[in-house]
């Protein structure tokens, strides 16, 4: 059975050649905000600092 639009799974994605950093953490503008053309974007980070 091939998925359709409403059973699809959605994967995250970043757009080739995307500096990730820079991109993802630029704020929308009012104007992007008023038209509902933004995304929210939830960054998770690993803290690697021995706890001991």
């Amino acid at each position: 059975m091939m998925p359709t639009k409403g059973n699809r799974k959605q994967e995250p994605t970043v757009a080739p050649g995307m500096d990730d950093r820079e991109a993802l953490e630029q704020r929308a503008s009012e104007e992007e905000i008023e038209e509902g053309e933004y995304t929210e974007v939830t960054a998770l980070r690993w803290d690697e600092a021995d706890p001991s």
